[in-house]
Order: structure tokens, then sequence, then C-alpha cells
């Protein structure tokens, strides 16, 4: 028999879970509609069929452990707590829940931490023992590994980067602060500037062309890529207080790599190459040159499953 572990990411649109062999082969895949289980009990009876459907498929191999990546998950305690994305309210002992259902040893932590040790086990800091990965979707998540350890804190809610304040009295967040990093170093919080920008700049752009609601950051890093000055205006500005937040981070914890993640990554150099050298410029000298900033190495469309199955995998190897 050859061993496997089941990665679930739960997001508030959709669940994607995996069997994944040692190797980061992911062998088989099922995705649920998180809105179908407002009950909570009702997802894990789902989620324990589609495992079992999966190793029905996969017939020879044994199941060993689950790795969950779930918005405000607690890896002290395996719960989900205070979630504004999902429908199961309150605290909800998730792995206690699943290890009801299946005996093996059920692992959870929140999404950007599970990224950080995908990066770790499978991806681009292999054999790195000090690294960040920073998330770039609507929000930003951030995974800081110390010593080959995920950084969780006394709470088991460490590592927010994305809710360290970067302007005082900035942005408005959806926490209900204001100020905070992800509200600008996010593909959201480049619509935000280029919406700002719209109305201080009287420099030719299609992007006026289009509704508010009809723009995405896609479609911002496309007109860049054209030349649009706007657009290239926006996106400097964002690699500038990404930078910002990297600073930091490094002058915290003094990682090796800072890998960045999510669909904005997809601007490429046109987004890092400032980065970089808004980073650079600005860090303490002891810093300087010491810190690589890197694409992710993990593929976009296996990330979810990869993230989560290398938490099982890690705790396994203890």
């Amino acid at each position: 028999m050859k061993d496997v572990v089941a990665g679930i990411d739960i997001g508030g649109t959709n669940i994607i879970s995996g069997l994944v062999d040692k190797s980061g082969n992911v062998l088989a895949e099922e995705r649920l509609k998180t809105v179908e289980f407002p009950e909570i009990k009702d997802y894990i009876s789902a989620q324990h069929a589609a495992i079992n459907s999966m190793l029905e498929r996969n017939s020879g191999h044994r199941l060993v452990g689950l790795g969950v990546g779930a918005p405000n998950a607690n890896y002290h305690k395996g719960t989900i707590e205070l979630a504004p994305n999902l429908a199961w309210k309150g605290i909800v002992p998730l792995a206690k829940y699943f290890r009801e259902k299946i005996d093996v040893p059920v692992i959870v932590t929140n999404d950007a931490n599970a990224a950080a040790m995908g990066e770790m086990i499978f991806g681009g800091a292999k054999g790195m023992k000090d690294f960040i990965v920073l998330t770039l979707g609507t929000g930003l998540g951030s995974g800081i590994v110390v010593n080959g350890e995920l950084v969780y804190g006394y709470t088991g809610f460490a590592g927010e980067l994305g809710h360290t304040i970067i302007v005082p009295g900035g942005r408005e967040c959806g926490c209900g602060r204001r100020g905070c990093y992800e509200t600008y170093a996010s593909a959201s919080g480049l619509v935000r500037t280029v919406l700002n920008l719209l109305s201080e700049m009287r420099a030719e752009s299609t992007l006026r062309d289009l509704p508010p609601s009809e723009l995405t950051s896609k479609i911002i890093v496309g007109e860049a890529e054209k030349g649009d000055r706007i657009a290239l205006e926006a996106i400097n500005y964002t690699a500038e207080m990404l930078a910002l937040g990297i600073i930091n981070a490094i002058t915290f914890s003094s990682p090796e790599a800072v890998f960045l993640f999510g669909g904005l990554v997809k601007a490429g150099e046109l987004l890092l190459a400032p980065v970089r050298n808004y980073a650079e410029s600005n860090v303490m000298p002891i810093f300087r040159g010491r810190t690589r900033i890197l694409p992710s190495g993990i593929s976009e469309s296996n990330a979810a499953v990869l993230g989560a199955a290398a938490l099982a995998w890690n705790e396994l190897k203890k």
C-alpha cells in the first residue's frame, strides 16, 4: 500500500480537496460548493464521502493524514473561529469533527500558512528554514516560517501581516480598521489605487471607459502591459506599498526569501522589478542584498491542495 494524505482547502465559495503522495503528486481532486453546506456536520459527511470516492479511484493507496487550510483557522485548537466569509458561525471544532469520521491525524491552519508549508515541502522554499509567503488576492495573506517552523504565536493567529497598519488613518479595511497593508498591496488594493488615480490624474486611459464595478486587477495589468499611464502608475504605487510591508517583515524575521503568490503575481517583472528596487533601496543596510523576492514555486492550479497536504506530511514527519 502506498501512503497518501488528503489536502483540503476551504474557501468562501469553493472547497477543493485532493489526494497527495509524498512527492507532491496530486492523484485525485474533488470540489464542493461551500454555500451548499450551511450546517458543518453536513459538510463533514460530504467531504468524508469525497475522500472515500478518491480512495476508491486510487486503489492500493492508504490515507495516513488530513491537512486543512481554512479562513480564521487555529492550528493549536484545530478550530475555525469567527470566520466572516463562512456560514459556520462561532468556534467550529473542525479537526474533532473530521476525526470522528476518519481515524488519522488532522492538522488545521489558515490558507496562507498552508501555502507557506506547501512552498517549503513542494515549492521554491525547499531547503530554506527562514522565509515568508505573501498571498496577493482580494486581501493579503501571509505565512511566516522561522527556523523551519511556522509562526503561530500564543493565540494561534500570529503572522497576519495583511492587517499590520502601514498608513495610519488610511483606507478602510474589512477588519474595521484603517490603513491595513492589504488595502494597498492586493488585487483589490490595486483597483482602489486606479480609482483614486482616475480622479487625480488627467492622463488619457482606456480604464476611464470601464464602470468602476467592472475594473479588475487582471484588466489593469493588461493595460499596463500596453503602456497605459494610469495602470502603470497604479502598479508602481502598489509595488511601493508591497515593498514597504516586506521591508518591515525583513526587519522582523530576516528571511532568506519572500515568495509572492496569487493572481497579482501574473504581472511578472512589471510588479516584481519595482518591488525589489523599492525594498532594496529602503531596507536597513544590514539587510541589504540578503533577502530574495521571488514568485511562488508552486503552480496556482495545485497550490491550495498541495499546501494543505504539506501540513499533514510535515506533521507526520515530526
